[in-house]
């Protein structure tokens, strides 16, 4: 299941990359799998772009964030692991800054929930407020939102999204920011006489 769970990782980092929903060296993806002694929990790296990774360069770490392999996880470590630990049906998490939905993010405007991906729940995807990147409130309130949300927008900060599998989660992302950019087009296009 390891070698699974980091090849999908590296795949799926390219994906989100080679999209566009990330860009630089920003962004984390964490697959989640049973270990001999308890979950494990295999993350991108910090510092290091999405778009080239190796399976060398993904760090293992046990459910409480004690390094297994070497390396240095992402600062968003304490997010993913607080989301497992609130969901245990997900198995992948992917946070991305996308254009449009991080766009959304930094506006007073909410992205509708659109046909496509799941059951909707309600008008719009849940926001959370805006807190440090890499804190202690980011992770507690993001996996507090998650609870009832596959998906959540971070208020001036980005979008994250969870699944199955890494792949699930990746596919989400990547239609939060279709149905960013459609209600995008819509609102220009809504403004012009």
């Amino acid at each position: 299941m390891e070698k699974e769970i980091v090849k999908s990782l590296v795949e799926m980092s390219a994906y989100v990359f080679e999209r566009g929903l990330v860009s630089g060296k920003a962004g984390n993806l964490s697959g989640r799998f049973k270990g001999e002694s308890g979950d494990i929990v295999a993350i991108t790296p910090t510092l290091k772009s999405l778009a080239d990774l190796s399976e060398e360069d993904i760090v293992l770490v046990d459910e409480n964030g004690k390094n297994l392999t070497k390396g240095k996880p992402s600062s968003e470590l304490a997010m993913h692991l607080a989301i497992y630990r609130e969901k245990p049906d997900v198995f992948g998490i992917v946070h991305t800054h996308s254009p449009y939905a991080t766009g959304f993010s930094f506006s007073n405007k909410k992205i509708k929930r659109l046909e496509g991906f799941g059951a909707i729940k309600s008008k719009y995807l849940k926001e959370i407020e805006y807190f440090k990147p890499g804190s202690v409130e980011l992770a507690e309130h993001a996996a507090e939102a998650l609870k009832t949300e596959d998906a959540i927008v971070l208020k001036n900060h980005g979008v994250i999204a969870t699944g199955e599998t890494v792949k699930e989660a990746a596919t989400l992302v990547e239609f939060v920011e279709e149905i960013a950019k459609t209600q995008f087009v819509s609102h220009l296009l809504n403004s012009i006489e």
